[in-house]
């Protein structure tokens, strides 16, 4: 599989996934159609498939131009009918499908939103999150109980450790702050701020992530119950 991961906006992430084995291109997520016509132009490739995460805007955008440009297919979440009403399948938990030779198996991960879904690749060892999970983080919560989110992030963070986590923004910088201030203790979490530090300040993607890094240093994936990850989620909002 070749990916190509790039900026959309202002801190949006777009993913594109190619099968080497047949030529098919897959896209996760579209925050605006010419960062994604830039990429494909100059990598040489068509686009087959769309694969939507969550109905908000900055991730939706793009879709109609793309559409109608390259002629791609749109998978989207059965709850997200509503914004997305002409896409050719809509999906939901324990749904399947593949792009190419390439296994594809569909969670449900609310609580950013309640139709959020995430695109789990069980043989490449990677899933794509969308606003679920970040690198160090996690999505906010609109007006919907904090449980839901909290079962998402464990069962993201239930996954081997060598997992890959493609989210959906470039938010780490910040959440690696609150999580030094969160839990002033834990050396690896200073560790890795020093570390993402460095990146920004290069320009550097902080996507993808892993399972075990989010493990050690994701302050909401380390929380230890409800009660806490409600707690941590409410100081992020004001942080």
């Amino acid at each position: 599989m070749e990916i190509a991961l790039f900026t959309c906006l202002a801190d949006n992430y777009a993913v594109l996934l190619r099968d080497e084995a047949t030529g098919m291109v897959a896209l996760v997520d579209a925050p605006a159609a010419e960062p994604v016509m830039t990429e494909l132009e100059k990598r040489g490739w068509g686009l087959d498939l769309i694969l939507i995460t969550h109905g908000h805007h900055d991730h939706i955008a793009g879709v109609p131009a793309l559409v109608a440009r390259s002629g791609a297919k749109v998978i989207a979440p059965a709850l997200a009918a509503d914004m997305l009403p002409k896409a050719d399948r809509f999906v939901r938990e324990g749904d399947r499908f593949s792009i190419g030779e390439i296994a594809v198996e569909v969670w449900d991960t609310p609580g950013h939103c309640l139709d959020h879904i995430s695109y789990h690749l069980p043989a490449d060892e990677m899933i794509f999150v969308g606003d679920t999970m970040f690198t160090m983080g996690c999505g906010r919560i609109f007006n919907l109980p904090p449980d839901l989110l909290f079962a998402s992030l464990r069962r993201i963070g239930s996954l081997p450790e060598t997992t890959r986590i493609f989210s959906g923004h470039e938010y780490t910088l910040s959440n690696a702050r609150f999580a030094a201030a969160t839990e002033p203790e834990n050396g690896l979490i200073r560790a890795r701020l020093r570390t993402i530090e460095a990146m920004r300040a290069g320009g550097l993607p902080t996507v993808p992530t892993t399972v075990r890094e989010e493990r050690a240093t994701n302050v909401f994936l380390r929380a230890k119950d409800l009660a806490e990850f409600a707690a941590r989620r409410e100081a992020k909002n004001r942080f």
